[in-house]
């Protein structure tokens, strides 16, 4: 077995490889920062701002790990190109772009889907659409920006770990 400080191999049953799991920042920010802008974007959704507090919250909360979903799947997906899942301490852009594209195209599937196909939720008004498959502008930006602040503030709490 490996150094688990090191978090490279460490056994699955050992806890401090959980701790030290490079995904475990990757989800802990993707939580944080997507649970707000969900609540930001309330507006640009129909129906939502009129929505009940607690249903409002459930929602939000329901997208908000779906967003966490993405950003994992994103991540290892990622990991695959880099073939290695400590790849964000790298300066290396190919497995950062893998990570960014896979967000963004998962978010303008599962937008066209809902939408779309089988209409689950629909945008308000105020919900500037980008073509070609009319996608929200406020899903697609959160998965421009807020993905690059994850990966960011990731390495810091990767380097900061290590440093302990």
């Amino acid at each position: 077995m490996t150094n688990p400080k090191k978090g490279h191999g460490a056994a699955v049953s050992d806890p401090r490889s959980l701790i030290n799991a490079p995904e475990l920042p990757v989800a802990m920010f993707s939580f944080l920062l997507h649970f707000v802008w969900e609540f930001l974007q309330v507006p640009t959704y129909a129906g939502m701002a009129e929505m009940a507090h607690w249903q409002g919250i459930k929602l939000c909360t329901s997208a908000t790990i779906g967003d966490v979903g993405f950003a994992l799947t994103a991540f290892w997906t990622a990991s695959l190109v880099a073939r290695t899942r400590h790849w964000i301490g790298d300066q290396v852009a190919l497995p950062v772009l893998v990570f960014l594209g896979t967000g963004i195209a998962l978010t303008v599937g599962f937008e066209f889907y809902y939408t779309q196909v089988t209409q689950r939720w629909t945008y308000s008004d105020l919900m500037p659409l980008v073509p070609p498959f009319g996608t929200g502008l406020s899903p697609l930006l959160q998965w421009i920006v807020i993905p690059p602040l994850v990966l960011w503030l990731s390495r810091r709490y990767r380097a900061s770990s290590a440093a302990r």
